[in-house]
């Protein structure tokens, strides 16, 4: 897994840092570390930063009404060029892909309660967005672990 990070857990007795802060972790489908957790069937993305599996965002997803609105998307995302964004809309929320180069992508989300840019490439980001195929499924497992990471995470925002 690539980073420009400073996303490890940094451990000194005159500094009381030890919460991950990661500023912008990249993914890869072929990074050795797992970070995908999990799609969800409101097609959010559940990613561990940095693959550390005690820090898990969800990252809202594509989600899509018809086929001649996925093919849209689809379309809209392939024609980004560097300097471009792509406003991903959902019923509670949006979410936006910046395109930084021809295969580096960016999407902000909260770690820690900071903004964090996750850079994905090409294929890996094209992967995420097709899940939003109107006869996608996820599997059981994905649908298991989307319903304990939202439990644990109202938990969190309740205390």
């Amino acid at each position: 897994m690539r980073s420009l990070e400073i996303g490890r857990k940094i451990q000194n007795p005159d500094i009381p840092m030890t919460q991950l802060f990661a500023l912008s972790p990249r993914y890869r489908l072929d990074d050795e570390l797992p970070w995908l957790e999990a799609i969800d069937p409101s097609h959010h993305y559940w990613i561990a930063v940095n693959g550390d599996r005690s820090a898990i965002v969800a990252i809202p997803g594509l989600t899509v009404s018809s086929f001649d609105e996925f093919k849209q998307a689809i379309r809209q995302f392939r024609a980004l060029q560097a300097g471009e964004q792509m406003t991903v809309a959902r019923a509670a929320s949006t979410s936006t892909i910046y395109c930084i180069s021809s295969n580096c992508y960016a999407i902000s989300a909260k770690v820690n309660g900071a903004t964090v840019w996750h850079l994905f490439d090409y294929e890996t980001l094209e992967s995420l967005l097709m899940t939003a195929y109107p006869d996608w499924q996820c599997s059981p497992k994905d649908i298991e672990m989307g319903r304990q990471l939202l439990a644990k995470s109202f938990q969190q925002v309740l205390a």
